[in-house]
């Protein structure tokens, strides 16, 4: 059974697909987008490994959570583990799927990159794919830009009217401990604007001042 490389997870969220979503992030990613709003999770390296039917009691832990949204860092990297993941966690209730990638979803179903795509698609209601353009982002819908697609390939959210490419954008900030977590795709001037306030309370703590 495929394990997981996790960057981070995040139980309960409306920022990130149509209901009460809980949300992993693979860390890792080939694609290098300038402007991508999770750097630190683009390098391929060990971040917190878990196995796929641990990280799905996790994820299902809040009883009101219908969906799962599976982001990164890049998905399809990790996509024998992910399928894993969505057919453990829909064993134990039926959960909706949504899926970022920077593939298209043409190629992933010609010439897979990896083990597992194809059971992945599979799971998957919704794929949102294509690499994230930043002189395209418009500030609508779950995508970042415009360029991006998004698949419903199940019918299960398409009639949930959740308008997944011209919504007006919502994000959350939560704290994690002493991480800040930035949840959902960025209302446009949100993540300069966080990053910025993430750098000073570092530059403060650093300082050692309170």
């Amino acid at each position: 059974m495929a394990g997981l490389n996790v960057a981070a997870t995040w139980v309960g969220t409306g920022a990130l697909g149509p209901g009460w979503r809980s949300v992993v992030w693979v860390q890792g990613c080939p694609f290098r987008c300038r402007g991508c709003m999770s750097p630190d999770w683009i390098p391929d390296v060990p971040a917190r490994a878990v196995r796929p039917a641990e990280l799905a009691a996790e994820l299902l832990a809040d009883p009101a959570v219908d969906g799962l949204t599976f982001s990164g860092g890049e998905p399809m990297q990790q996509a024998a583990g992910l399928a894993e993941l969505a057919r453990v966690a829909r064993g134990v209730r039926e959960v909706s799927v949504v899926c970022f990638t920077g593939h298209r979803l043409e190629g992933l179903r010609a010439r897979p990159p990896g083990p597992g795509v194809r059971d992945l698609l599979g799971m998957v209601d919704v794929l949102i794919d294509g690499r994230y353009v930043a002189a395209l982002d418009d500030g609508r819908g779950l995508r970042g830009s415009s360029n991006q697609r998004v698949h419903h390939l199940t019918g299960r959210l398409a009639g949930c009217g959740y308008d997944f490419a011209g919504r007006d954008r919502s994000a959350e900030i939560v704290i994690d401990g002493r991480a800040a977590l930035l949840i959902g795709v960025p209302p446009p001037l949100l993540l300069p604007a966080f990053d910025t306030a993430v750098d000073q309370v570092r530059t403060s703590h650093i300082g050692g001042k309170p």
